[in-house]
């Protein structure tokens, strides 16, 4: 017998994946914020608060 094919176990994608994609691939205006800079700040704030709250 000659080579035969593989079947596909695997359907397409769904339609949704393909609409979020190209929602990420929009460039939008606005602030541009590195996620790393935010936690940083957000860590930051969550200290600042705790130390706040511990000595007043």
């Amino acid at each position: 017998m000659g080579m035969r094919k593989k079947k596909r176990d695997t359907g397409p994608m769904p339609a949704a994946s393909a609409g979020l994609l190209r929602f990420f691939e929009e460039e939008t205006e606005g602030i541009k914020v590195r996620p790393e800079l935010l936690v940083v700040l957000a860590v930051s704030l969550i200290v600042v608060s705790v130390l706040a709250k511990v000595f007043f």
